[in-house]
């Protein structure tokens, strides 16, 4: 049965790695929580009641499709915008088609920039390849205004950062919520890592510095995978109840 993503695409090797993935949350909920369409996340309440598993969730709802057969992948991308259907229904409005290109493209630039960070540069063809994945998930989801192509994709992706993003009671009531369920420690550990892979833009509106002090331990943890520590350093970042949800990230389960 052919596969959704061919199986020596590069988008596997970025999302069958769980550090990958977990910078790649880290980012997402920066995005989150300046996004315009936020309330609609707010409208069910889940978010605001446990923030880091509705966004988690989304990841880990992500990587399964990327690991999926195409008809499977096809009927999961179905059911997500059959869920988001019900929930428009219930609130008896329509989540704006901008909204949903949002969150495509954070998954495409925290693809890239995390796993740039964390193993390797990617060639052109290779942001093409991701761009390709998420770019057929969008036209399952009947997006329009999808650009064809990585670099037709770029200014779309700058527009929509400057126009869809803007700092609201939502952003700081979610970064509360952060603080709540991370504890400080962890908390602060994910401002370390948003600070690396969010964009310019982003960093403003949150007032984020533009060092880390993750760009110097980022080395260490590299060396770390070969010592078999590196699970210590992942849960850095998770409470330990997330222990076997990360793991299984490594496992590409679907």
């Amino acid at each position: 049965m052919k596969s959704f993503v061919d199986e020596k695409s590069v988008v596997r090797k970025i999302w069958g790695k769980s550090d990958t993935i977990l910078f790649i949350f880290a980012g997402a909920s920066a995005e989150f929580a300046l996004n315009k369409a936020v309330d609609w996340l707010y409208f069910t309440g889940k978010l605001p009641s446990d923030p880091i598993g509705r966004l988690f969730s989304t990841v880990k709802y992500a990587q399964r499709i990327i690991f999926l057969s195409s008809d499977d992948a096809h009927d999961a991308i179905n059911s997500m915008r059959s869920i988001h259907a019900a929930v428009e229904q219930n609130r008896e409005s329509t989540i704006p088609d901008w909204a949903y290109r949002d969150v495509l493209y954070m998954l495409i630039h925290y693809s890239i920039v995390s796993y740039e960070l964390l193993e390797k540069k990617l060639t052109e063809a290779e942001k093409e390849e991701v761009y390709n994945v998420f770019y057929r998930v969008g036209i399952r989801m009947g997006l329009k205004e999808l650009p064809a192509t990585y670099l037709e994709w770029l200014p779309e992706r700058e527009s929509h950062l400057n126009e869809n993003l803007k700092a609201s009671k939502y952003t700081f009531d979610l970064f509360k919520q952060y603080k709540k369920h991370l504890g400080l420690f962890r908390y602060k550990v994910l401002i370390e890592v948003q600070k690396l892979v969010v964009p310019k833009s982003v960093k403003r509106q949150l007032y984020l510095s533009d060092f880390s002090l993750l760009s110097i331990l980022i080395p260490i943890y590299k060396i770390s995978r070969h010592l078999k520590i590196e699970a210590f350093l992942k849960n850095m970042l998770l409470p330990s109840s997330y222990k076997m949800e990360i793991k299984m990230l490594d496992s590409a389960i679907v």
